[in-house]
Formats: structure tokens, C-alpha cells, sequence
């Protein structure tokens, strides 16, 4: 268990929950992944209405990719699919 700042207002200490830890190999992959996303945002692949983006979901610990529109922000396309995020997420905690 982490402890985090203390509570300023009741003078206790927060509980955080520990972050995953990530192995190099994972780093090289999401180094690889930043570049790749980079490389295709600037050649504008998707057109210029709209970029690829990336996160990494903790839960999972899977990076996500998805293409967005640039103005709106909504959210074109994600892969994997949410629904396959919350089906493994609802599998593991089984």
C-alpha cells in the first residue's frame, strides 16, 4: 500500500493505490507507438479533420489507439473496442 499527501482538512493520509509497473519492453513498445503515431499525425493519413492518439489503460494494461476528430474530439474509431476492454476487465475479475 502507497500513501499519498495528507488530507489537509482531516489530517489523515490518503490512500493511493500502487502504480503498475511497466517492463522495458512494454517502454520500448509504447516508445515505438509514440513515434509511429507521430509519424502518421504529421504525413496526415487520416486526412487533416481528424488524428491518431494513444492511451494506455491500466486496467488492462494494453495500449489504446484511437482516431479522433480534431475538432470535436469525439471519437472515431478505437481499437481495441471498449466493449472487449470491459469484457476482459469483467473476465479477470472472475
Amino acid at each position: 500500500m502507497e500513501i499519498g499527501k495528507v488530507d489537509q482538512a482531516f489530517g489523515i493520509a490518503a490512500v493511493l493505490p500502487a502504480a503498475p509497473t511497466v517492463s522495458p519492453e512494454q517502454r520500448a513498445e509504447q516508445q515505438r507507438m509514440i513515434q509511429a503515431v507521430k509519424a502518421i499525425n504529421s504525413a496526415e493519413l487520416f486526412g487533416n479533420a481528424s488524428e491518431l492518439t494513444f492511451t494506455f489503460d491500466r486496467n488492462s494494461r494494453k495500449m489504446i489507439l484511437r482516431l479522433v476528430d480534431r475538432e470535436t474530439k469525439e471519437v472515431i474509431r478505437q481499437i481495441p473496442p471498449e466493449y472487449l476492454l470491459r469484457l476482459a476487465e469483467d473476465l479477470s475479475d472472475r
